[in-house]
């Protein structure tokens, strides 16, 4: 009789996770033409993608496990802010298109306008992650939504974790949205939501793209990992540079430090704007994330004269202070780095 309860109760629990594991969410991995693509791709190696470099995930003793419940169990009262965090809310329809401009959502989320192409980056306005109740928006974070977002010439998605990638905004923004620029596998997600597989513009590292006059999109490395669900690594992360005759826009996404850096300056030696992450970091996993002692020698070997930090302010995915980051932003300006003040909402201006 317990052997049966037992059993129905296992039966139970292996149903509602696959039940759960097939929500539109998730995505859906590579096949076909795409997987045959990535097949061939330099980067893919025995069944996944590799970083340029062995990248461990976890580099301390802990396991991810062990990491992630030493997050949820230890003192958190440091991770969210006491009082709502500052943000401005812009109408974003009424910006001249002439303007070249940032407006930053928070975490890694941005819009971009660069001679006339408006730019859309890593849009998240609903979930961090799989379920709703977890990695919550800061206070006063959530001023925007979808509806508040214009016309949008490029969506340009890093790689295809839950706080860069977000499903329920993605299909909001379908019917405005022009192109998808991603990293090679990330638009099997993209088609099995919808989009048409003419309006993807998907690379590999060191690929470039000039979907129209005067516009080169260039997909470089960085050092991370990929995966919306059980099996890791099925689809490619990037950094991307912006190109237009105007300005040069680096679009950092999420990496740790390494020689990649130095290589992208010495590729392309005039970034105007870099926008790097600074959040999120941990020594458990210090080879993924950019460590605050390694974002002023990031910064450095770019060589890009204006800095833009996100990755922080909305989210806590890691155990450091909701603010360090921003204290880390002054650590940059005492080595003489011109790193640009954000606000939630605010419009930066990139004419500098």
């Amino acid at each position: 009789m317990f052997i049966s309860i037992a059993i129905c109760i296992f039966l139970v629990i292996v149903v509602g996770v696959f039940a759960f594991l097939r929500q539109p969410s998730f995505g859906k991995l590579p096949s076909g033409e795409r997987l045959e693509r990535i097949r061939h791709s330099p980067n893919y190696r025995d069944g996944q993608f590799r970083n340029l470099k062995p990248t461990a995930m976890m580099t301390g003793q802990k396991s991810r496990w062990q990491a992630l419940w030493e997050f949820v169990a230890s003192d958190r009262s440091k991770l969210y802010p006491a009082k709502p965090v500052p943000a401005v809310k812009t109408d974003l329809k009424l910006l001249p298109r002439t303007e070249n401009l940032m407006v930053w959502f928070g975490h890694s989320s941005y819009l971009l306008q660069i001679d006339g192409k408006r730019i859309l980056v890593d849009p998240v306005f609903y979930a961090a992650s799989p379920v709703s109740f977890i990695n919550k928006p800061f206070e006063g974070t959530d001023l925007y939504q979808p509806d508040d977002i214009p016309e949008i010439d490029y969506l340009v998605i890093t790689h295809d974790h839950w706080d860069h990638l977000d499903y329920r905004t993605v299909k909001e923004l379908k019917d405005k949205t022009r192109k998808v620029i991603c990293p090679l596998g990330v638009g099997e997600h993209f088609e099995h939501w919808g989009h048409r597989k003419e309006q993807l513009i998907e690379l590999d590292w060191e690929e470039k793209a000039r979907p129209e006059s005067e516009f080169t999109v260039y997909c470089l490395p960085t050092r991370h990992f990929s995966g919306r669900g059980l099996k890791a690594n099925q689809t490619l992360w990037a950094s991307f540079l912006l190109e237009t005759p105007s300005l040069s826009v680096f679009v950092g996404g999420d990496g740790g430090y390494g020689t990649h850096f130095a290589r992208i300056a010495s590729q392309h030696p005039s970034i105007d704007w870099a926008i790097l992450e600074n959040g999120q970091y941990s020594e458990d996993w210090r080879y993924i994330h950019i460590l605050p002692d390694k974002l002023t020698q990031t910064a450095k070997d770019l060589k890009a004269k204006h800095i833009v930090t996100v990755h922080h302010s909305k989210f806590a995915l890691s155990k450091h202070p909701w603010d360090e980051p921003l204290r880390n932003e002054e650590l940059l300006r005492k080595d003489s780095l011109d790193v640009v003040e954000t606000i939630i909402g605010k419009p930066i201006g990139l004419g500098r």
